[in-house]
């Protein structure tokens, strides 16, 4: 019998933010579900067709051996061949170490030796290849997607940009709110002009010099707010509010292209990391072991057993004759 212990690590690879749910929960559980699948694996069919090709499996168990451990026929359909061959190799997982142990029987020592290391080099390809093919399909996803979205940021940018320049304005919003600064500061100044006004009808005429220049900047200061304020809104078209209105609508969809072509770089780099991690390592702690005698059959335990049942039989069988016996009497 050759003996193996093993374990299954990953790359401890850090990732650009935190994952506090990872935190939280650990990875004993993921490291326990690897190492069941791998244990499935070595014990699956398909592990027992590589056997065949690779350690000539049916030859070897066919040709040593006793009358009640040899293979009976070297060319059994496989589903027999796989119950065979679930008696002679074993792989148990010991929950509390977290290690796998595996258990080859053969007729010679290098024999278990060999097949217990192909099984060890068999299942980190396996395990590697499950989880690189399970992390190239997510990576290619993504990139698709990265694609799209960097394309739509782009036509949205440049929608963005080709609207500025078509108004002239590199911020509309800005421009609305200086123009109604200014409006602010010219009803500020009405305002002073209309009290200089009353102040002024309170002891001179309304034809006198002085009134009639407050007259002209009282008007003035109207005329330059009406027109201030037809900026920005206006029932004829190109008014300021309605090109800001269209401006932020423009900016948000470019800033929401923008997150989502960022989040998706951002997972595309994460998925990356993740698929290199994924990537798994055959630790071993016992590497197979190369038989010095043979730890089956236990003979002395067998005979000792066979003897013990072969007394109870003999005993059973003679008090059925002494029955029969005296039943005939």
């Amino acid at each position: 019998m050759s003996h193996a212990n093993v374990v299954l690590e990953s790359p401890q690879i850090s990732t650009p933010e935190i994952n506090f749910s990872a935190l939280l929960s650990g990875s004993g559980s993921a490291n326990t579900a690897d190492m069941l699948l791998l244990r499935d694996y070595l014990l699956s069919m398909d592990m027992l067709q590589l056997l065949v090709e690779e350690a000539d499996f049916r030859k070897h168990y066919s040709q040593h051996g006793d009358f009640f451990s040899r293979l009976g026929n070297q060319d059994v359909p496989l589903e027999e061949l796989h119950d065979y061959y679930l008696k002679r190799v074993s792989a148990e997982l010991d929950d509390y170490a977290g290690v796998l142990r595996i258990n080859v029987e053969a007729f010679t020592p290098e024999e278990a030796r060999k097949i217990s290391q192909l099984l060890l080099s068999m299942g980190e390809r396996h395990m590697n290849e499950m989880g690189r093919r399970l992390a190239e399909e997510q990576v290619r996803f993504l990139e698709t997607q990265v694609d799209a979205l960097k394309k739509d940021f782009n036509n949205t940018r440049q929608a963005l940009l080709d609207y500025q320049n078509e108004n002239g304005l590199v911020s509309p919003t800005n421009t609305v709110e200086n123009i109604n600064t200014v409006v602010a500061t010219l009803e500020g100044q009405l305002a002073v002009a209309r009290a200089r006004k009353t102040a002024l009808s309170s002891y001179q005429s309304s034809r006198s010099t002085e009134m009639m220049r407050v007259n002209s900047e009282i008007n003035a200061l109207n005329q330059q707010i009406e027109k201030e304020r037809n900026r920005v809104a206006r029932q004829a078209g190109n008014a300021l509010n309605s090109i800001s209105s269209e401006y932020q609508t423009l900016q948000l969809q470019a800033q929401f292209a923008q997150d989502s072509y960022s989040g998706a770089l951002s997972a595309l780099q994460n998925t990356r990391i993740e698929a290199a991690r994924k990537l798994k390592q055959v630790s071993i702690l016992q590497s197979p072991t190369l038989p010095q005698y043979p730890e089956k059959p236990q003979r002395l335990y067998n005979i000792a057993v066979f003897s013990v049942i072969a007394l109870f039989v003999t005993l059973i069988f003679n008090m059925l004759v002494l029955i029969i016996r005296d039943h005939r009497d």
